[in-house]
């Protein structure tokens, strides 16, 4: 947590003036026991009522005193604890922003939300128990102990007993719930990730009617958390009962002991009484810290996760002078380039990798699932690092640009159509906000999008819903292939992202593409071979390697592979329709 501590620097004054007014609130209540003290054996014993009257008035104006120190405590306590947690949630943010997606794989998604929401909540709580409770049970601790020595000396010696004993249960329920708050954030990501698989699939779970099995893994999840939660609280449970045995015994002890030295008149009642608001004000002062407990020990945990982000450093970073302005002509070279997901595995997902697609040529990757395809053009924005070779993109190898200038030049179309919550404009002109109306309707029309778009009653005003639900999958397509085309990319990258679109479109938007971008360098994978039968080179990945290459007809003439791909497509498209009679 004391890493975090430059989030409190731009707040250092009201993290000054917080612990200020806190002691104003502090000195107050540490005087009114003293005051009644005085009203008692000054006023009632002596039946002076003008003393009890001008102490009485005293009381009253030290606790307004009081009230507006612990209001302005907490008025500033709550501005620099929102703050702080308002700055830590757009670091987090902006630091996940940088990862690579290996750094993704590693650090779940619901585990980033989790550290995001819950961990930054414990964080905001404890910075806001520092500057008012952290303050205020030492400061009443540590006066009501000199005040009550200062009444009884003698009778403070009951505290000699209770104090350590309540500074050992305080150690001994630190020491033991630490590593249940820990296994219980642990526990809440549990539950994130399997949240954020069902919401997210939620209708792939209607489709196999696996709600059921669903419901059984959340169920789990859940009660692991709720399981490792009870154990926790179990433990803190402890504490008040055990603070309150040892409060009541010690005012007992003090009223024992204190009744004999006022029967044998060497303590008037009012200093009784004032030591037993003493004694009452330590004990609950440390019965305050024991509480805190449950939450110190959580922010421990959240501020060690949070910290763990933060150290996450993303392999994929501008070089100290990363080039701006080389990308022009948007030639993509692939020089032996080898990759796998994990540095150290030796099982290669792409393995020596060499090919070249010139600017304006159209290279084409086709091979069985898995064999590495949506790997490779990934490679291409540096969405992942390359294990050995290297990518070069007109003669600069990719990790000497710098990545705003990398990846504002490519258009990348992904095998999911991902749009995001707002009108179909906006999501056209996402990769490029300073769009016109005009450039805008000029790349739906590319994409083969403006005609659909058109028939909706609110046109390219139309409201998207979570995802683009409202959408066909034909027609996010064709918005993602739009959004891409709208930034004039000098490579553009189609990650089989013609799929849920029929064959007469597709070949529309091929011609299109051609005629829109006749300077572009395109890569496209795709599972069909009509769909890149008229590419300048197609690719035909086998196990991460490159099986053969070449154009349509070579390919027909000298490649197997491609050969049987080739005919058993045409067999499918060719398969006669047989009606049972």
């Amino acid at each position: 947590m004391w890493k975090l501590r430059g989030f409190m620097k731009p707040y250092a004054l009201w993290c000054v003036l917080a612990p200020l007014l806190m002691v104003v609130e502090v000195a107050m209540d540490l005087l009114q026991p003293a005051l009644m003290a005085s009203i008692v054996d000054k006023g009632l014993m002596t039946n002076n009522l003008p003393h009890i009257l001008k102490t009485g008035g005293i009381m009253l104006g030290i606790a307004i005193a009081g009230m507006v120190g612990g209001v302005g405590c907490a008025y500033f306590t709550s501005l620099a604890s929102q703050h702080f947690g308002n700055d830590l949630r757009i670091k987090l943010f902006e630091h996940i922003q940088t990862f690579s997606n290996r750094n993704l794989d590693r650090l779940k998604t619901g585990s980033l939300i989790t550290r995001l929401t819950n961990d930054v909540v414990q964080l905001q709580t404890f910075v806001q128990m520092i500057l008012r409770n952290f303050i205020r049970s030492p400061l009443l601790l540590i006066g009501s102990l000199v005040m009550a020595i200062s009444i009884s000396p003698s009778l403070a010696t009951v505290l000699l007993a209770a104090v350590p004993l309540l500074f050992i249960l305080l150690y001994v329920l630190i020491k033991l719930s630490f590593p249940l708050f820990a296994r219980m954030q642990e526990k809440l990501d549990g539950v994130s990730n399997v949240l954020q698989e069902n919401l997210s699939g939620i209708r792939v779970i209607k489709a196999f009617v696996r709600a059921g099995h669903e419901q059984k893994r959340f169920d789990g999840a859940n009660t692991d958390y709720t399981d490792t939660g009870i154990r926790a609280i179990r433990l803190m449970a402890l504490n008040m009962p055990l603070m309150m045995l040892i409060l009541n015994a010690s005012i007992i002890a003090v009223l024992w002991f204190g009744g004999l030295q006022n029967w044998s008149g060497k303590l008037p009642v009012g200093e009784l009484i004032a030591f037993i608001n003493y004694v009452t004000q330590l004990l609950m002062s440390m019965m305050m810290m024991s509480n805190m407990l449950a939450f110190v020990s959580r922010a421990k945990v959240s501020g060690d996760r949070v910290n763990e982000v933060f150290a996450t450093e993303s392999e994929i970073t501008d070089p100290p002078s990363a080039e701006q302005g080389v990308i022009t002509l948007g030639e993509v070279e692939f020089e032996n380039v080898s990759f796998a997901y994990n540095r150290g595995d030796q099982n290669l997902v792409l393995e020596e990798i060499s090919f070249t697609a010139r600017p304006g040529e159209t290279v084409a990757i086709l091979g069985a699932t898995g064999s590495g395809k949506s790997t490779l053009v990934s490679l291409i924005p540096r969405f992942y690092e390359v294990l050995s070779g290297a990518v070069k993109i007109d003669g600069t190898d990719i990790r000497q640009i710098s990545l705003g200038h990398l990846r504002g030049r490519i258009g990348f179309v992904m095998q999911q159509s991902l749009l995001f919550s707002g009108s179909i404009r906006d999501n056209i002109r996402y990769g490029c906000p300073e769009a016109t109306d005009e450039e805008v309707e000029q790349a739906a029309v590319a994409a083969e999008a403006h005609g659909f778009i058109s028939a909706l009653p609110q046109g390219y005003d139309t409201l998207l819903g979570q995802r683009g639900v409202n959408l066909s999958g034909g027609q996010k397509q064709r918005l993602s292939i739009a959004r891409a085309l709208l930034i004039r990319p000098a490579i553009l990258i189609l990650d089989d992202s013609t799929s849920a679109l029929d064959a007469v479109t597709e070949a529309r938007i091929r011609t299109l593409l051609k005629t829109e971008l006749t300077d572009c360098t395109v890569v496209m994978i795709a599972q069909r071979v009509s769909s890149i039968i008229d590419a300048d080179r197609i690719l035909i990945l086998e196990n991460g390697r490159i099986a053969a290459q070449g154009t349509h007809t070579e390919l027909m003439a000298g490649s197997e592979i491609y050969r049987d791909i080739r005919q058993s497509q045409q067999k499918g498209e060719e398969e006669p329709y047989v009606q049972s009679s």
